[in-house]
């Protein structure tokens, strides 16, 4: 009796041990006032960030891991911003389990008046609710923007790209994914190599480029620059459009849905397919199968059409244009 309970003490006390570290929450505010500005510096972990009422800034980091051992902690405050970095010690690993195991998350609470800058090389990053700029970057992970009351910039070379009501200028950069976009006031470039990109209403011009799927845009406000290697391009303009732009694809066929009642040339050609057209476009030259040159009202701003891949086509919006 006595030799067995000699064994599963020992026993024991290594799970306890190992529990106890593996248990991490490291929690800090810092200084923060409304119109300041937060940036986190992270080599590990998902970051979540939201804005708030309050003033300060709330940090609550919680892992699966000791990250002590391998991570160093740094909080700055100052009078114009916060600043926190999780940083690698180094090439050390643990004895159980490697710096890159576990799963790592960073809760963070600012106020919404917040300019924010967030890096992470471990995870995904979400923000929402904050009037002011935000700048995220991943190289493994996800992005997720929702309810942001300025311009937004993102990039990741590991995942996909979501962002939704951004009342400013955006950007979306992935080379790891595809990218979705809904209700953005200003202008938007969203590129990816990595997947299809879908995008819903855009009040200013758009850029979209995608070399690893389709791309799909609606209600697009300004003018439109499209293109894919990967798969077909639909835009279709929103009415009272007619600022024109370039809709490419050498993967698929082109189609665009324009009011009727706007003011562009049209310049379309397709080496895959016919072209043709369901609204009125006054023929310039000759008529061609696979081409077709002319004028809308009058002609405007030029719409270049091409695609190498499949035909084109030319629809009307659904609604027509508000007079």
């Amino acid at each position: 009796m006595n030799r067995t309970i000699r064994v599963v003490l020992p026993l024991m006390f290594v799970l306890a041990a190992t529990s106890a570290w593996a248990d991490f929450k490291r929690e800090h505010t810092l200084k923060l006032e409304p119109g300041g500005a937060f940036t986190l510096e992270s080599d590990v972990g998902d970051v979540v960030l939201t804005g708030r009422s309050e003033s300060g800034a709330r940090v609550v980091v919680t892992s699966d891991r000791d990250l002590d051992s391998d991570f160093e902690f740094t909080f700055d405050e100052s009078d114009h911003g916060a600043t926190v970095k999780i940083k690698r010690r180094g090439s050390i690993r643990r004895l159980f389990g490697g710096s890159e195991s576990g799963r790592t998350h960073i809760t963070i609470e600012v106020p919404t008046r917040s300019d924010v800058r967030l890096s992470t090389s471990g995870g995904s990053v979400n923000a929402s609710r904050l009037t002011g700029t935000l700048d995220m970057r991943s190289s493994s992970g996800s992005l997720d923007v929702e309810a942001i009351e300025g311009n937004v910039d993102g990039g990741t070379s590991g995942g996909s790209i979501r962002m939704r009501g951004v009342r400013g200028n955006a950007v979306a950069n992935t080379s790891g994914g595809s990218i979705s976009i809904a209700d953005v006031a200003g202008s938007l470039r969203a590129d990816t190599s990595g997947g299809g990109i879908t995008i819903t209403s855009v009040g200013g011009e758009l850029h979209a480029s995608t070399s690893g799927g389709g791309v799909d845009v609606r209600g697009a406000g300004g003018r439109v620059d499209a293109s894919s290697s990967g798969g077909g391009v639909t835009v279709r303009f929103a009415p009272g459009n007619s600022n024109g732009g370039v809709v490419s694809s050498s993967g698929g066929p082109v189609r665009v849905e324009i009011d009727p009642g706007a003011h562009m040339s049209i310049d379309a050609s397709a080496s895959g397919g016919s072209v043709d057209s369901d609204v009125p476009i006054t023929i310039q030259g000759k008529v061609q199968n696979d081409s077709l040159r002319g004028e809308m009202n009058g002609g405007g701003p030029l719409l270049r059409l091409r695609s190498s891949g499949g035909g084109v086509q030319i629809g009307r919006t659904m609604e027509p244009a508000k007079r």
